[in-house]
């Protein structure tokens, strides 16, 4: 089995779509991972009303350890997909299951008529999927410009303000 199909097969084993009944699970694991500041972040005004494009979880032992999940936003006229936030059980985040989350997300997105996805993260973690910097894409409040990432799916670069789609 390639590296590839084999990557596939255990996303598939771990991660499954998000449904209406984990929604207290996740809601729990996003508080004990942020805590109460998360409210306070620039991100956050992106997924005030607004409802997910897709949401994945993880599970261990019918508890939900791992969750992201996919905003619609506009970034000036281009349609795209706001990640995050991110969030893994204390106890597991050295096991690669954030990768595999945020991996589902991007299969996922490759799927929509987006432009692409955006987020506010860690470079040199999310180089790694293929995210470059995207600083012309103005965020609805202070953020830190170095942070500003973007994964084209469809539109290369994007510029403009950021709003929920």
């Amino acid at each position: 089995m390639s590296h590839a199909l084999a990557q596939t097969a255990a996303v598939a084993g771990r991660i499954d779509a998000e449904i209406p009944a984990d929604a207290d699970g996740v809601e729990a694991l996003i508080l004990a991972a942020f805590g109460p500041g998360r409210f306070a972040k620039t991100a956050e005004r992106l997924r005030e009303g607004s409802r997910p494009a897709a949401g994945f979880v993880a599970r261990r032992d019918g508890r939900i350890v791992g969750s992201v999940r996919l905003w619609p936003v506009l970034i000036g006229q281009t349609p795209g997909l706001f990640l995050g936030p991110i969030a893994v059980d204390a106890a597991i985040r050295s096991d690669g299951l954030g990768a595999e989350l945020v991996q589902a997300c991007l299969d996922q997105a490759r799927t929509l008529a987006v432009g692409g996805v955006l987020l506010v993260g860690d470079r040199a973690y999310f180089e790694r999927f293929g995210f470059v910097g995207a600083p012309e894409a103005e965020m609805p409040g202070p953020v830190d410009r170095r942070r500003v990432l973007w994964l084209a799916t469809g539109v290369e670069t994007v510029s403009g303000p950021v709003r929920i789609g």
